[in-house]
């Protein structure tokens, strides 16, 4: 009998442990949290295909209309770095109520525009609401999220951003038929609906639980990481790294205690990043910075924002099919983003981004040359306008299962506790400006180096990026926000002991938590 005991034993040990369910609690707040995002997605879908028609309403030139569609990723900083400071202080919570609100009237304003001067009032109010979704919903996604799931929840709003653009393109078709004075106008206007939901569901979210720690309310908190952990075991755990990471001794589990203003408003925190970074930060401010710069500068809204003008350089002539081929467009991306969401915590980051980069890479050069081709062929080319059509699609994708949702989930998750809000932000602001800078040439760097030539020079810049990532960016697959830093630096162990020996824990592919 002690041996049949035994053999099962030995047997049950080798038996595959089942993995815990999703947490749901933790899902819904990641979901409510990103939809921000489709306020951004919505209007970059939009504007692809309005700006046909404001061009010919209000006869302006393509300059300005590079200005209109490119310039709110500028205005968008001003919300960006108000964010990082917004949210240390009235929580991330109410943040994205703001920039819901602020976003609907930016909508409102630019539905009712009579000139390019007051459209361009309203970009600028909804860029600023724009700003301030970006940075804080992978924030607080990242912050609410357990760590078997984070890499999952914290691509949420990549994929919002997705379907904010399929629903702009469809928005474009939609209302093209329209006359001309009010297609473009509702085609804005609408943008407005998604915030009024957006505002009205994120009050039924929890505040992040890092945040309430901050500000000295460990009980509300400690109720918040038993809803969003995977186990008790966890929630404990969680809850005594952040108390760590925030400067708590270990032993205060009074629900309510006094911080200090400057542990409150994160004051210091850019001298942190930037004058006086410790080797470890200084590394994770580079590779953040970094991740940013290279996701937008590869040609991402070049492509999003002006597919009409690409297919209509490869071929495609008609509003119709131009409308319908940019559907095909975010429809793709869609898909390939739900795709990732799924495949992060399975793959990891590095595997991912750099397969995702590399795709990218072969898209790029062979659109570059079969454009090439087009532009230097008097008679049309049918094997050449599928050829772009498909390259397009590919970009797109590979785009959409790697580099698009990871550069969000990477630098929300890389950031120590007290750096987090305002180097994300820092992250944000790169990307916007990098983003700015390509939506407002792109029309002029078509004309300078041929369209051709414009995709070849975002193939090279996807290639030094795929270095950058090959050689700055650790895997932090399944650590905890609180162990990040380890991976970028001199490795600091959690100050809680064990029998007198410091331990470090981490959570598995299972959902475990693993004690070292």
């Amino acid at each position: 009998m002690a041996a049949e005991a035994t053999a099962e034993k030995k047997l049950a040990d080798f038996e595959p442990q089942k993995k815990p369910k999703r947490n749901k609690y933790a899902s819904a707040c990641a979901i409510l949290a990103s939809m921000t995002s489709i306020l951004l997605g919505y209007d970059i879908g939009v504007m692809s295909g309005a700006a046909m028609y404001i061009k010919r309403d209000l006869k302006v030139s393509d300059v300005q209309i590079e200005i209109l569609m490119g310039i709110i990723n500028l205005y968008s900083l001003i919300g960006s770095c108000l964010a990082g400071r917004t949210s240390d202080w009235i929580g991330r919570r109410y943040t994205i109520v703001l920039a819901g609100g602020i976003f609907f009237a930016g909508a409102i304003l630019m539905g009712f525009s009579t000139n390019y001067a007051f459209l361009m009032c309203g970009r600028f109010v909804a860029g600023i609401g724009i700003g301030y979704a970006l940075m804080i919903a992978p924030v607080y996604t990242a912050e609410v999220s357990p760590a078997s799931s984070r890499g999952f929840l914290t691509s949420f709003p990549e994929v919002f951003i997705n379907g904010g653009i399929l629903l702009g393109y469809i928005s474009n078709y939609a209302f093209s038929k329209l006359p001309l004075r009010l297609g473009w106008r509702l085609m804005l206007g609408v943008g407005a609906i998604p915030s009024v939901i957006l505002g009205v569901g994120v009050l039924a979210m929890p505040e992040s639980p890092r945040w309430l720690v901050m500000r000295g309310r460990l009980g509300e908190a400690r109720r918040v990481l038993a809803k969003t952990s995977d186990s008790k075991e966890e929630a404990r755990l969680r809850l005594a790294d952040i108390k760590e990471a925030a400067g708590i001794p270990e032993g205060c589990n009074d629900d309510v205690i006094h911080v200090t203003a400057k542990q409150n408003l994160g004051e210091g925190v850019w001298k942190e990043l930037f004058l006086h970074p410790t080797p470890a930060v200084r590394h994770i401010v580079i590779a953040a910075l970094g991740i940013h710069f290279f996701q937008q500068a590869s040609g991402i809204d070049a492509v999003v924002l002006y597919s009409p003008t690409i297919f209509k350089k490869a071929g495609i002539t008609s509003d119709t099919d131009l409308l319908l081929a940019t559907i095909a467009v975010g429809f793709v991306k869609t898909i390939f983003i739900l795709v990732a969401t799924f495949m992060l915590d399975r793959v990891g980051r590095r595997p991912l981004l750099l397969s995702s980069v590399g795709g990218m890479v072969l898209s790029l050069v062979t659109l570059a040359a079969t454009l090439t081709v087009i532009d230097h062929s008097k008679a049309k080319l049918m094997w050449a306008i599928v050829l772009s059509i498909a390259m397009v699609l590919s970009y797109v994708a590979t785009f959409s299962i790697g580099a698009g949702p990871i550069t969000w989930v990477y630098s929300s998750e890389i950031f120590p506790l007290k750096l987090r809000a305002q180097g994300a932000a820092a992250g944000v602001v790169v990307n916007r400006v990098t983003s700015g800078v390509i939506s407002m040439t792109f029309l002029s760097l078509e004309k300078a180096i041929t369209i051709g030539g414009a995709f070849f020079l975002f193939g090279g810049i996807a290639t030094v990026g795929w270095i950058f990532f090959f050689t700055m960016l650790p895997e932090t697959q399944g650590k905890t926000l609180e162990e990040m830093e380890g991976s970028f630096g001199k490795f600091r162990k959690n100050s809680s002991t064990a029998n007198g020996v410091n331990h470090v824990h981490k959570v598995n592919g299972n959902g475990q938590i693993q004690l070292s």
